[in-house]
């Protein structure tokens, strides 16, 4: 097993708020003959004791933190979660607001993670597209820079067979671009699944390793959207989480950018669906999204901004297809029970994970990342490592 920096032991229970005395009670140590549970902790915090993977694993649940922050070179620095572009709704408990906090403390670990070993292998190059916006620029200007930044052919991305198909191209561009791509809606388990009024997606803005997450409990039509949302955070030099609701500047913003990249204004004023019954108006609208490879309640969205549609008409529209989307995943999560066995495991984390599992599986090759390391920069055992190497793609 790697060692650890001991500096970080201390610096994890005293950011957790614990003395020693509180957090040997709450990590179940006991006294020994020779040392009291106290000095036990102590000895661990001065170097002197190397703790097992075990009590890492305590520490990391009672001092509130990722496995992998131990792991780091130095402590993390504080004040870097960055802003909160989100509107919540007064429904939203602490509790899923704390579950995000968790989220972007266990990104933010892995990105630094990641830095050092790029660091180490030299590859540490700045990308400058980083910081290059601002708000002061039109949408049009932000979202042509953005096809520039991910080498995109909008008609490309638009021949994929389905929407999960046009996602992963999208990803795979901006990956190839410098990001790293995460899917992810909860801590690991789905008792902690975080809703998407709390948190749709955020952006870990970062000239060498910038991260992008998902909440992969959205509809799939509209990863892309969220992928392109927070790539402009990045673009406008940008650390924050963001939500269902856009109601602030920065979050409009960043949608239109969005929106323009996957159907432009000039595009979007050739669609209409204004005589058609409602009936036929949804067909319309399902079609049209479906060929543009974008959500059918985006559509409708920017019919109802270009007047196309009226406010009822559109919250009609948003509602059906909010419904619609609900019942689909209910009927999947049905017949997901009744498959024996599910999914295999290792194949959806490959796909959650992304590029970044092909990075972590070159450096730990190279020596850089141990096998350890390399575990739980993957969520799996470090033994399970190869075998999550091994595992094919999601076709």
């Amino acid at each position: 097993m790697p060692q650890i920096n001991y500096e970080i032991l201390s610096w994890a229970r005293e950011t957790a708020g614990l003395t020693l005395a509180s957090a040997a009670g709450k990590l179940q140590m006991l006294d020994s003959k020779k040392l009291t549970a106290q000095e036990k902790l102590l000895s661990y915090e001065n170097g002197k004791v190397q703790p097992s993977r075990a009590m890492l694993l305590k520490m990391a649940k009672v001092y509130r933190r990722p496995l992998l922050i131990f792991y780091l070179d130095a402590p993390p620095k504080v004040g870097n979660r960055g802003q909160d572009f989100r509107t919540l709704p007064d429904s939203v408990k602490d509790e899923y607001s704390g579950y995000v906090d968790a989220l972007i403390r266990d990104v933010q670990a892995r990105q630094s993670m990641i830095k050092e070993a790029m660091i180490d292998e030299d590859e540490n190059i700045s990308l400058d597209f980083v910081g290059r916006c601002n708000l002061d620029q039109s949408v049009e200007e932000v979202a042509l820079f953005l096809k520039e930044v991910l080498g995109v052919n909008i008609s490309e991305y638009r021949k994929k067979p389905n929407h999960p198909e046009a996602f992963k191209f999208l990803r795979k561009k901006a990956e190839e671009a410098g990001f790293f791509v995460l899917l992810k809606g909860n801590l690991g388990s789905h008792h902690t699944n975080i809703g998407l009024d709390v948190f749709r997606g955020f952006a870990l803005s970062d000239d060498i390793a910038p991260f992008v997450v998902i909440n992969d409990r959205d509809a799939k039509s509209a990863w892309a959207f969220t992928l392109l949302h927070e790539i402009v955070h990045i673009l406008l030099g940008q650390t924050g989480v963001s939500g269902f609701y856009a109601e602030k500047k920065i979050e409009k913003f960043c949608n239109d950018v969005a929106s323009e990249f996957l159907i432009s204004s000039d595009e979007m004023d050739t669609v209409s669906v204004s005589g058609l019954s409602e009936e036929d108006a949804i067909q319309s609208i399902s079609d049209i999204a479906f060929s543009k490879k974008i959500s059918s309640s985006h559509l409708a969205y920017r019919l109802y901004r270009k007047q196309d549609v009226n406010k009822k008409q559109w919250e009609y529209f948003r509602d059906f297809y909010r419904d619609q989307w609900k019942a689909k995943r209910e009927k999947e999560k049905q017949q997901s029970r009744n498959q024996k066995g599910g999914p295999n495991y290792y194949v959806v984390q490959k796909y959650k994970l992304g590029g970044l599992v092909d990075f972590v599986k070159r450096f730990n090759y190279s020596g850089t990342l141990s096998t350890t390391k390399a575990g739980i920069l993957l969520d799996v055992k470090p033994l399970k490592v190869h075998r999550l190497f091994e595992t094919g793609q999601i076709t």
